[in-house]
């Protein structure tokens, strides 16, 4: 397999220049696997079979270099020789890892979710695994940590999907629960279709509403991780609500045009980043700290 490019898994805060050097080495580890995982349910022209497969053999050899065995050739060289000696150095959690395939797997077979709770857990596995794998290497694991790290990786799960209706509509995905589309007068089929109407942008204001209340409700581990970690993860949360903003500014209308960071923003991101307080005010005091 072709080496994969480092920026394309949009759901992982990569190894910037903010990251701790010494961690450097174990966070584009985790990476790789979880990219090529990513691609192995998502890439290419291959049956959804075929993609189970290719995710089952991709499972055996996690558990045979988690053994203290060998992986087979195919991913041994850009994936699994790295990951095996972060998993010793570092003692990683191997069920945070399984918990991201076991999404990659559901990805190949469900295209629905019928309500909020049921795509939460679907969340549960596809993202929260990579904030508690991140919090692992900073040595930070207090349930308060794990709870808001679990928030902000949900909230940036949720973010990526209200972001892209124009690239998982045309795939056939509805991320949107049923529970939600039935509220505002809609079906599935509506949004595979990209049909733009007032009912459609007030569920995507609702639904961009909810991701903002769970970023928000993370936002305070930013300053629970120490420099350079708690740098970075302010410049991620940013990111995430800034592209909520975005989608207010167009009024919601994610079914015509997909919403994206540029360069443009990037003094806004620094800005909002240096500006994050410890403490939200109480409600009726003024905004929140990261409002975007």
């Amino acid at each position: 397999m072709p080496a994969v490019s480092i920026e394309h898994y949009e759901n992982f805060p990569v190894a910037s220049w903010l990251c701790p050097p010494a961690l450097r080495p174990a966070i584009t580890a985790i990476y790789h696997f979880a990219r090529t995982a990513d691609d192995l349910a998502d890439e290419g022209d291959v049956s959804a079979a075929q993609r189970l497969a290719d995710l089952a053999a991709y499972r055996d050899d996690l558990r045979a270099v988690v053994a203290g065995g060998s992986p087979s050739p195919r991913w041994a060289r850009p994936v699994f020789d790295p990951l095996a000696r972060v998993l010793r150095s570092h003692r990683l959690p191997p069920s945070l890892l399984e918990d991201l395939l076991d999404a990659f797997a559901q990805d190949v077979v469900q295209q629905r979710y019928a309500d909020r709770p049921e795509l939460l857990d679907y969340c549960r596995r596809s993202a929260n695994p990579v904030g508690r794998l991140l919090l692992h290497l900073y040595q930070v694991d207090d349930a308060a940590a794990l709870a808001r790290s679990d928030a902000i990786c949900t909230a940036l799960q949720l973010i990526n999907f209200w972001q892209d209706f124009t690239i998982d509509g045309p795939r056939g995905r509805v991320y949107a629960p049923e529970t939600d589309l039935r509220r505002h007068g809609l079906q599935g089929q509506q949004l595979l279709d990209l049909q733009d109407s007032p009912s459609a942008r007030a569920l995507i204001k609702d639904l961009c509403g909810w991701a903002q209340a769970l970023m928000l409700e993370g936002a305070p581990l930013v300053h629970q991780l120490p420099g350079r970690a708690g740098w970075e993860l302010r410049l991620v949360v940013q990111g995430g609500l800034r592209i909520l903003h975005k989608l207010d500014a167009m009024h919601f209308a994610a079914l015509l045009q997909r919403p994206r960071l540029r360069a443009t923003d990037a003094p806004a991101l620094l800005w909002r980043a240096l500006t994050m307080r410890a403490r939200a005010p109480r409600a009726g005091q003024g905004q929140p700290e990261t409002t975007p």
